[in-house]
């Protein structure tokens, strides 16, 4: 199992009554983390009550909920709250609308790393993007490390977390988006016309785009790489390709 890196922050609740009446609330939390070995008794409910609401469960090292929670007593459990309540894929078309302007999404295959999502959510909002599509498994969520990343961007770009990222693809292409995939061995970016109802879609930071994902884009884009590095960080290829789409969007015309 792929080794996962936590930072300490403000997001964290710990111990099994706190965890407990956060799930009762309702409050969004991105995940429960239980040490390992410690899956019984009251923690075996906080798990059965997370499982009912698809939060992920994760089993981890006693020493790292030590330092998660800053020398609080966790009783083997703590859970990492949201900095921000997620938005749906409708919230998403209905900015757009609002805004009288053709939606402009960008769509994360896996993002793990919570800086460059942070960096993302940072750059789409300055971009002009209407809203993020993250998924609910194996990538990072609105976690105190993400929203400190962001600059606070996180306070105005909607973001979407979905079970399934295929099925929200073919939910955008029925809502008239076309959807352009970033990865290698594709059509240079600017040569392509984006300026339409769009989604963009990055592919995570150590595999790219997931095969099915790549099958369903519409047009793939790359950027040329002129050095002996094949490949860009996540945030900053998507930096680079969301500015494009903008400055098409906004008919800025290149000398």
């Amino acid at each position: 199992m792929k080794e996962e890196k936590y930072e300490k922050g403000s997001d964290v609740i710990a111990g099994r009554n706190p965890v407990s009446e956060a799930l009762r609330s309702g409050r969004a939390i991105e995940s429960v983390l239980v040490a390992k070995g410690e899956l019984s008794g009251s923690i075996k409910v906080i798990v059965a009550k997370a499982k009912e609401k698809h939060i992920p469960i994760k089993e981890v090292d006693s020493k790292k909920l030590d330092f998660l929670c800053g020398g609080a007593v966790h009783q083997g459990v703590a859970a990492l709250a949201a900095v921000k309540e997620y938005s749906t894929v409708d919230d998403i078309f209905a900015l757009a609308e609002s805004r009288n302007e053709k939606p402009f999404i960008i769509v994360l295959d896996e993002i793990e790393d919570p800086h460059n999502l942070g960096a993302i959510i940072r750059t789409a909002e300055c971009a002009g993007a209407h809203g993020i599509i993250i998924p609910k498994r194996r990538a990072a969520g609105l976690s105190y490390a993400v929203g400190k990343a962001s600059a606070g961007a996180y306070e105005y770009m909607p973001v979407a977390r979905v079970t399934n990222i295929p099925n929200a693809i073919d939910e955008l292409k029925e809502r008239g988006c076309w959807i352009y995939g970033a990865d290698m061995n594709g059509e240079t970016y600017c040569t392509n016309d984006l300026s339409g109802a769009c989604a963009l879609v990055i592919g995570s930071e150590g595999n790219g785009l997931g095969r099915l994902v790549r099958e369903k884009c519409d047009v793939i884009l790359s950027v040329p790489m002129c050095g002996k590095i094949n490949s860009l960080n996540a945030s900053v290829a998507a930096g680079i390709l969301m500015y494009e789409f903008t400055r098409q969007r906004l008919g800025i015309k290149a000398k």
